[in-house]
C-alpha cells in the first residue's frame, strides 16, 4: 500500500462516519440526521449505540473518512452548496467508476418510491445506473434524459427492467444546424421529455474539460478541430453538451444553437442537480461548473477536493 491509498471502507462504515460527524461535531439531533440522510430517526440511534460498542465511535471519529468529512464542509461553504460527498482517493480504481458508486450510494438514500430521476451520460453516469439496477426497478423509479443522443443513453440504462419507464429524448444529441435543432426543439415528444427532466427529483450530470479526452469529443460530438477555437472563446469546461467559461457562465458557442438539449440556466431552479466528477486535469473545470450556480450537490475524490480549495 502506498502512501497515497486509504484501505477500502464498506458503505455501512461510511455511513456511520457521517452519522457521527453530524451528531457530534455539527451537533445535529438524531431526527435532523435521518431527515438529512433519508433514515428512520431510530436507525440513527443504533448507528451510533453499535457504533460505540464497536470502538468505532471515541472521543473523535474513528474513520479514514475524517478528513474527507472536513473537506466536505469546506467545499460546501466555498461554492455555496447543498451537499457535497468526498470518497477517500484509491490508487489503481477506474475514477469513473468509484464516483459513479458513490452517486449511486448517494441516490440510494434519497430517492422515494415511484420517483423520476433525470440522467445526462458518460462514463460516470452509466457506473452510477449500473448499481441503482436493482434499487430502480424495486422501487419503480422512472429514468428521463436531459438531452438527445439516444445512443449514449443505451449501456447505461440497459439494467432497468422493462417495468421501470425510460423517457429518452428522440433525437440526436448535436445535428448538422440551427434550424435543424429549432425544428426538433419545437416537435411535441423532444419538448416534453426536456420539461420531464426539469421536474425530476434529481438529476445526475459529469463535468467535462476542454481537451481531447472528453466525453463529447470522444464520440465525435464536437469535433477535435473545434477545441482549441473553444478555448480562445474561453471555455473551459462542459456539462449536457454545454460549455462554461471560468466564471459558470455558458458561452454564446455556435455549437450550443445545434445541440438538442436545454441551456445550464434552465436547471438553477429544479431538479436538484447531482454533479459527479473528479481528476486533477478536470479542476478548473469543475471549480468553474461550481461557480455556474445551476449545481447543488457536488460528488468527487479527496485528490479532487483538496485541488478544489487550494
Amino acid at each position: 500500500m502506498t502512501a497515497f491509498e486509504t484501505p477500502i471502507i464498506s458503505e455501512e462504515d461510511a455511513l456511520l462516519a457521517r452519522v457521527a460527524w453530524y451528531y457530534y461535531h455539527d451537533g445535529l439531533t438524531q431526527q435532523a440526521i435521518g431527515e438529512k440522510l433519508g433514515l428512520p430517526r431510530i436507525k440513527v440511534s443504533r448507528m451510533l449505540e453499535n457504533g460505540r460498542r464497536s470502538g468505532m465511535l471515541e472521543v473523535r471519529i474513528n474513520s479514514a473518512l475524517q478528513g474527507c468529512l472536513e473537506i466536505e464542509r469546506r467545499l460546501q461553504d466555498r461554492f455555496k452548496l447543498e451537499e457535497v460527498r468526498v470518497i477517500p482517493h484509491l490508487a489503481g480504481e477506474p475514477r469513473s467508476e468509484r464516483l459513479g458508486q458513490a452517486a449511486a450510494q448517494f441516490l440510494m438514500q434519497r430517492l422515494d418510491e415511484g420517483g423520476l430521476l433525470a440522467v445526462g451520460w458518460g462514463e460516470m453516469v452509466g457506473a452510477a445506473i449500473r448499481r441503482l439496477g436493482h434499487l430502480v426497478n424495486d422501487r419503480r423509479i422512472d429514468l428521463v434524459g436531459m438531452t438527445g443522443g439516444v445512443q449514449a443513453y443505451v449501456d447505461g440504462l440497459r439494467v432497468v427492467s422493462a417495468d421501470c419507464k425510460m423517457f429518452l429524448v428522440p433525437a440526436p444529441l448535436v445535428v448538422e444546424d440551427a434550424q435543424i435543432a429549432k425544428a426538433m426543439l419545437r416537435d411535441a415528444s423532444v419538448r416534453n421529455t426536456l420539461q420531464m427532466a426539469l421536474k425530476a427529483d434529481f438529476a445526475l450530470v459529469g463535468i467535462g474539460a476542454v481537451d481531447e479526452t472528453a466525453s463529447v469529443i470522444r464520440r465525435g460530438y464536437v469535433h477535435p478541430a473545434e477545441v482549441e477555437a473553444m478555448r480562445r472563446s474561453g471555455a473551459v469546461g462542459d456539462v449536457l453538451c454545454r460549455f462554461f467559461d471560468a466564471q459558470g457562465k455558458e458561452i454564446d458557442l455556435p455549437l450550443h444553437e445545434r445541440v438538442i438539449g436545454l441551456p445550464l440556466e434552465s436547471y438553477r431552479e429544479a431538479p436538484r442537480m447531482i454533479a459527479a466528477s473528479g481528476g486533477l486535469d478536470k479542476v478548473p473545470a469543475i471549480r468553474a461548473a461550481l461557480q455556474g450556480d445551476f449545481i447543488n450537490i457536488f460528488i468527487t475524490d479527496e485528490q479532487t477536493a483538496h485541488a478544489l480549495v487550494v
